[in-house]
């Protein structure tokens, strides 16, 4: 795609920018951990939700229960025990609130064929934004800070990898109907970024019972996973027909936007730290 142009140049100093400012506080609010860093991921949970949700129209009484549902699965997470990544009490927890946003659903005065639709988008956006959200107050809670920071590490580190790499490089589309900017030369740019993000968390932080071995397998799977990650958020967006989620974040449009491969990177780094300290 060869080099940046001055479009690209701005995108790239408000990328950076955004960076600066909120790579710090995420960094040391999860190492201050417990409840703290459990209301961000709550209060990043709910945003996600809501982007998600507003997507695809307006947001109704279904809806604010679903975005507050969201929001509140990494608080569960943080009750959680051992291995498990939410306590016992929420599937019956989950339970009731399916039972209650599907009342409300119920007796709205909306098109019948629309409602499945929206009802579909409320429950995805539990899952999508607040189950995947949750795993990173598990992680932080039951294996420490320093895998959390290898889930951001290798996420981020796989996106700039990628970004450089796909515009230095980039010729052979990765998977054009989706994402059309994307390319086969980047994707490989993010994947040599994960490994050596990963490696470098290794040297630096030492997470419990990691080996250089173990960091290159869940750099490697992070570095697949990321993209991925972000090409499903494309998908969403390509469905609602918008360029970003939302306009929270300079440079990167909505906070979906930006964590949208975090969300598929940080259940795997749960699971391997879960296999490596054998709690599974």
């Amino acid at each position: 795609m060869g080099a940046l142009d001055p479009k690209n140049r701005r995108n790239l100093a408000l990328r950076v920018g955004s960076a600066v400012v909120l790579f710090p506080i995420a960094v040391w609010l999860t190492f201050v951990g417990g409840l703290p860093f459990a209301a961000l991921a709550g209060v990043a949970a709910a945003v996600a939700a809501a982007e998600l949700v507003t997507m695809f129209g307006d947001v109704g009484a279904g809806e604010a229960l679903g975005i507050g549902v969201a929001g509140a699965l990494p608080l569960m997470a943080a009750f959680g025990r051992s291995g498990d990544l939410l306590p016992g009490w929420a599937g019956l927890a989950l339970a009731c609130a399916t039972v209650l946003v599907m009342i409300v659903f119920l007796f709205r005065q909306a098109p019948l064929e629309q409602i499945p639709r929206s009802l579909s988008i409320v429950v995805v956006s539990w899952l999508y934004c607040g189950l995947l959200i949750a795993s990173l107050v598990g992680l932080r809670d039951r294996f420490g800070v320093a895998w959390v920071i290898l889930a951001f590490v290798v996420s981020w580190a796989n996106d700039t990898f990628a970004y450089f790499a796909g515009h230095a490089f980039g010729k052979h589309k990765l998977y054009e109907r989706i994402s059309p900017k994307k390319t086969w030369e980047g994707f490989a740019g993010g994947l040599v970024g994960s490994v050596v993000g990963a490696l470098a968390v290794l040297w630096l932080l030492h997470p419990k019972a990691l080996t250089p071995a173990g960091a290159v397998v869940a750099g490697l799977g992070g570095g697949v996973l990321g993209p991925l990650g972000d090409l499903a958020e494309s998908m969403v967006k390509r469905a609602a027909g918008v360029k970003d989620s939302g306009r929270i974040i300079p440079g990167h449009g909505g906070l979906l936007d930006r964590i949208d491969a975090l969300l598929f990177v940080a259940p795997w780094i749960y699971v391997c730290a879960a296999w490596i300290e054998n709690v599974l």
